[in-house]
């Protein structure tokens, strides 16, 4: 069984698959070790570690630690590719062959623009893109699961009704999974769920349950970059606790650079 047809599988069972985003090899290592079943990378998270913001990343670069990613882990994971390889339907394609090549077992592609005067593509042509990037996902030799993304509510542009009409739209034209990121009230993710017959993917809302979102009819949860802003505030903790009380503490609790050791060092994938 290929990864793609395991990662199909993760979406069809009677658990909500909780996907976690890590942002180098070390994370993806240590996230596999605690059980986790898939991971998919983070555009945010990576351009972070990196000290860019959210969207400076080429293609060219983020197809490199997609692989990098892929090489660090036995599990499933889905490359966070942001628009894409470019705007057109024929770059959407591309993508998916890219991500392919890559070792990805999946991908999401959002219909983001990048155009701050209008941020998310007119419907058609974000249809046209999601069209092209289904076509070439089945065109290959091994699953591959392909997700959708519409960006509405990333992009203050809080309108459920055209969030509801992009996902049918993307669910027909052949998406795998539909993704509706920044949609944090239960109800309304209630009413994306009972709009689309294919699996509905959430970024974790922080004021909601596994369980809540689970009995909504959420087939996946996406941590996006929360894992990555948790890290930087942990360390912002330690270091001002270092700066303004002179003390190191934060050093005596939590995950021990034993346990990182044991673990890198054995390529270890059991608990830590």
């Amino acid at each position: 069984m290929d990864k793609g047809k395991t990662f199909r599988l993760l979406h069809q069972g009677p658990d909500v698959l909780l996907m976690p985003n890590p942002w180098d090899p070390g994370t993806t290592k240590f996230l596999a070790s605690l059980g986790f079943k898939a991971m998919a990378t983070s555009s945010a998270g990576f351009a972070f570690s990196r000290g860019l913001a959210d969207g400076a990343i080429t293609f060219d670069v983020m197809m490199q630690h997609c692989r990098d990613l892929v090489a660090a882990t036995d599990l499933p994971v889905s490359g966070d590719l942001e628009k894409g390889k470019g705007d057109s339907a024929d770059s959407a394609a591309e993508t998916i062959f890219a991500a392919e090549a890559a070792g990805l077992a999946g991908c999401s592609i959002e219909d983001f623009s990048g155009d701050p005067d209008k941020p998310v593509y007119e419907f058609s042509h974000a249809v046209e893109r999601v069209a092209a990037a289904a076509e070439a996902a089945r065109a290959l030799k091994r699953d591959f699961v392909f997700t959708a993304r519409a960006e509405n509510f990333l992009r203050g542009q809080n309108d459920l009704d055209d969030t509801i009409k992009r996902l049918q739209a993307f669910e027909e034209a052949g998406a795998d999974v539909l993704f509706a990121p920044g949609i944090s009230d239960l109800e309304s993710i209630k009413i994306l769920c009972d709009s689309v017959s294919k699996p509905l993917s959430v970024l974790a809302p922080p004021s909601l349950t596994v369980s809540e979102l689970a009995a909504a009819g959420v087939k996946r949860i996406s941590l996006g970059p929360r894992l990555t802003t948790a890290a930087f505030s942990a360390i912002h903790v330690a270091a001002r606790q270092v700066l303004d009380k002179g003390t190191f503490e934060f050093g005596t609790t939590g995950v021990t650079f034993g346990n990182l050791q044991q673990l890198f060092s054995q390529g270890a994938t059991k608990e830590v």
